[in-house]
């Protein structure tokens, strides 16, 4: 069994409230670094990548070097996600490590939240980062995501002073960026390994939606979830835990993994059905429309 990428939430910490984002009722926790490690120990054998995000924001721990650390000692390679309010001159240099293979920028974060800072003093750490990366020539890449497309243009006001904004600091013709939106998921090149990434807003599960038992998921198959007090979840969307597979804490994850009900989640979803409640009601899945 190998999966493309686990998600390892090294905090729920974000320190915003996103309109898009669910609610945080839980309490907030970090993933003390031993027990990292013993995690990334546990995933080696099932895959090479992690995602140190499920719904905090990594970036707000001081030593998030630590952690990459950590991962490139066992040859992890890592992917960040963050919604770039805490790119101070720290953080950003410990950004430049050779673990880190993308970097994940929120930029709808910002105007989904009533925060002080202007919109230039927002992005302006996130410009001077992607200058960095372009005069150090270093490998990772920058994904500048943009996930606010709906029919109605909602965010057109915000999308077009941004739009304006990159073109200017990465000397692009204006008009360009909005010129090639389609309203479906794709990149734009600004630079070299630096994209910005359009993609329609997406509802997370929710167990009041509707039932739909047919369909197909990549959890469990191309992905899991470590939440940050330990729980193993089918994928990254499962930030409360409904479903609860096993704590590390308590089991190893081959056990977890082995278990009667991750097998059946699996099961269900070679079959196209989904088994378990908060699949039935989540609409991400919709987007894979995978035959079997």
């Amino acid at each position: 069994m190998k999966f493309s990428r686990a998600y390892v939430e090294i905090t729920n910490i974000c320190g915003l409230s996103c309109s898009f984002c669910p609610p945080k009722p839980k309490p907030t926790q970090t993933m003390e670094l031993p027990f990292f490690k013993k995690a990334l120990a546990e995933l080696k054998p099932y895959t090479d990548e992690i995602a140190l995000h499920v719904m905090g924001d990594p970036i707000v721990l001081s030593n998030v070097r630590d952690y990459l650390d950590s991962a490139y000692a066992l040859g992890f390679k890592v992917m960040i996600t963050t919604s770039g309010f805490y790119l101070d001159p720290l953080r950003r240099e410990a950004l430049f490590h050779p673990a880190l293979r993308q970097l994940n920028i929120s930029l709808n974060s910002f105007n989904k939240n009533s925060v002080s800072r202007t919109f230039e003093a927002y992005m302006e750490p996130i410009l001077a980062l992607c200058d960095e990366k372009l005069s150090r020539e270093v490998d990772f890449f920058i994904n500048l995501r943009l996930w606010n497309l709906d029919d109605i243009y909602s965010e057109s006001r915000f999308n077009e002073r941004l739009f304006a904004l990159l073109e200017n600091h990465f000397s692009l013709e204006p008009g360009m960026i909005a010129l090639q939106i389609s309203g479906e998921r794709q990149s734009i090149r600004l630079a070299s390994k630096i994209l910005l990434h359009f993609d329609r807003y997406f509802e997370w599960p929710n167990l009041d939606n509707d039932t739909l038992t047919h369909g197909y998921c990549q959890g469990l198959g191309k992905q899991i979830a470590i939440l940050s007090d330990g729980r193993v979840v089918p994928c990254c969307l499962d930030s409360d835990g409904i479903i609860d597979l096993g704590n590390l804490h308590e089991t190893n994850l081959g056990k977890i993994l082995s278990s009667e009900r991750a097998v059946a989640i699996r099961d269900g979803f070679s079959r196209g059905e989904c088994v378990e409640e908060l699949c039935q009601k989540c609409r991400y899945k919709e987007r894979f429309n995978k035959e079997v």
